[in-house]
């Protein structure tokens, strides 16, 4: 279901009014699609800095001393959300106290998506614990754990870490057929996480529709503009020409997407409902909900059936995650594998990114596509 996310409350507006200029060496932003929108609005006033740099991911990310640093210095961090940037949760609260703190998410004008439990792929009931039920107390759980290990001892490790730890549970629950021994495994990690992006609430890669982006940039300009008066026209006219550039992306991407719309494909993790929705082009379902919560055997076994039943052309690995996966649930199927890449993780940082980024996608969905044909 769409729904519009309210304007910012008189308090949070009224903070932005009277707070002090601030310099726009200490702009912050998350991940590199937000970093690529705060940049395009800052060019000729500053550079904003990133946390979240090359192919690290926001679900497993933890932070180094540096980053902390940042924010530490920061006078205005721009990110999505709780429910996305886990790992900045309670690090805003700490390091950033008395920065002004933006969720893009609630940007006027934005349109936000309700989670897609299960994804597409409804996993069939069995017994009293059928698999769509057993994937989510394993998002709970994982969640829980990579939520407990990004705010403790290992907050100096980096996501490379984090990859091949996903990497030997795979290992681990390739080795296990059995439905309860799926269970157990999932049930030792115990606990039950409060974010939503694992099991319900808003979808918050809302980024990758860019008629939200557009929305977005008008969030950050706004901002900028009343923290930074002095510039406030630079920000005020990037956004203008920013208009121009987003109408002309939505129609190229349409445009190289018009041949393969027809065709069904499967995606990591259900992370693309947006781009699906503005450029008519549905997954046909997902490996799994959340990256940091793998599938078992017994789950990847049906996706397989699955993949050959519909016929899927292609299914597509990230960069940010381990692509063992998509091997197992292509092999003797006939779908082509890709790479869809919702971060930019190989794009080099900077306002062309968000631009280069969502032109990849549909490059990357179109060409396999069409060798799948």
């Amino acid at each position: 279901m769409m729904k519009r996310r309210p304007l910012l409350a008189a308090s949070a507006l009224a903070t932005l009014l009277c707070a002090e200029a601030v310099a726009a060496e200490n702009v912050v932003a998350s991940i590199k699609p937000v970093h690529s929108l705060v940049a395009a609005v800052m060019e000729g006033a500053g550079t904003p800095e990133l946390l979240v740099k090359g192919a690290g991911s926001p679900h497993t990310y933890a932070m180094r001393p540096s980053e902390a640093g940042m924010l530490e210095d920061a006078q205005v961090v721009f990110w999505v959300g709780p429910e996305l940037e886990i790992f900045l949760d309670d690090a805003l609260d700490s390091l950033a106290g008395d920065a002004r703190v933006v969720a893009l998410a609630e940007a006027p004008g934005a349109t936000l998506l309700d989670q897609r439990e299960g994804g597409p792929f409804e996993a069939h009931s069995h017994d009293d614990h059928d698999g769509h039920q057993d994937e989510h107390a394993h998002a709970e759980g994982e969640e829980h754990h990579a939520h407990e290990d990004e705010h403790g001892d290992h907050a100096g490790h980096d996501n490379h870490d984090d990859r091949h730890a996903h990497a030997g549970e795979e290992e681990h629950h390739a080795a296990h057929d059995d439905h309860d021994e799926d269970h157990a495994h999932e049930e030792e990690h115990g606990g039950h996480a409060g974010h939503d992006h694992a099991h319900g609430g808003f979808d918050l890669h809302l980024w990758l529709d860019p008629e939200n982006a557009r929305e977005m940039t008008r969030q950050i300009a706004a901002t900028l503009a009343q923290a930074d008066p002095d510039n406030a026209a630079i920000y005020e006219r990037n956004a203008d020409a920013l208009d121009a550039r987003f109408d002309a992306l939505i129609a190229e991407t349409n445009e190289k997407l018009a041949d393969v719309r027809h065709k069904p494909f499967v995606v990591f993790h259900d992370a693309y409902q947006y781009f699906e929705q503005r450029f008519d082009i549905p997954a046909a379902g997902s490996i799994t909900v959340s990256p940091d919560a793998l599938p078992g055997a017994r789950r990847l076994g049906e996706i397989q059936d699955k993949i050959t039943e519909l016929g899927a052309a292609c299914v597509f690995s990230e960069p940010q995650f381990e692509p063992k996966l998509v091997n197992v649930v292509t092999e003797g199927t006939g779908a082509h594998s890709g790479v869809l890449d919702p971060l930019g993780a190989d794009i080099e940082d900077g306002p062309d990114l968000y631009f280069t980024l969502v032109g990849n996608m549909a490059d990357s969905l179109s060409g396999c596509l069409s060798d799948g044909a």
